[in-house]
């Protein structure tokens, strides 16, 4: 290792901090936008299939950016319960079973919450249930790679 690793954020000028800063809250904010562009092509590829009817472009784009948020929040409680709810169950199946359904649950509740406050968007509760199967799959999926890849 070089000895240019033990700089420390103090030792740097205003004008490195300010860099780092920028540069840091720059990357955050474009892998956010890659993340919340993931989740607007999804839902409007899963709408269209749907038929799930939206005013706008940006009426989509307010749905998916407050549905991300609500969720985010939302998964923070539900992702503990779950796993309190699982920690004892030994059957993979049941363990697996009672995730999904936790987690579809709470993807289901976002969905029309962020749907009883925008009239721009008609969300059926059929199409409500096949969009939050589809996201607790995606999830799970992606879930389970990173689980992996940690081990």
């Amino acid at each position: 290792m070089s000895d240019h690793n033990d700089d420390s954020f103090r030792d740097k000028n205003m004008k490195q901090k300010v860099g780092t800063i920028v540069g840091v809250t720059l990357f955050i904010a474009v892998i956010l936008g890659f993340i919340i562009g993931i989740y607007l092509f999804g839902m409007a590829g899963i709408f269209e299939l749907l038929g799930v009817q939206y005013t706008s472009v940006w009426s989509l784009i307010i749905f998916v950016v407050s549905f991300f948020i609500l969720a985010s929040i939302v998964e923070l409680f539900s992702k503990p319960i779950s796993n309190l709810i699982t920690g004892k169950i030994t059957g993979k199946f049941e363990t697996l079973f009672i995730q999904f359904s936790i987690q579809s649950l709470s993807n289901l509740l976002c969905l029309f919450i962020v749907d009883v406050f925008m009239g721009s968007i008609t969300l059926t509760l059929k199409s409500g249930f096949i969009v939050a199967i589809l996201l607790t799959l995606l999830e799970m999926t992606f879930e389970d790679k990173e689980n992996k890849s940690e081990s």
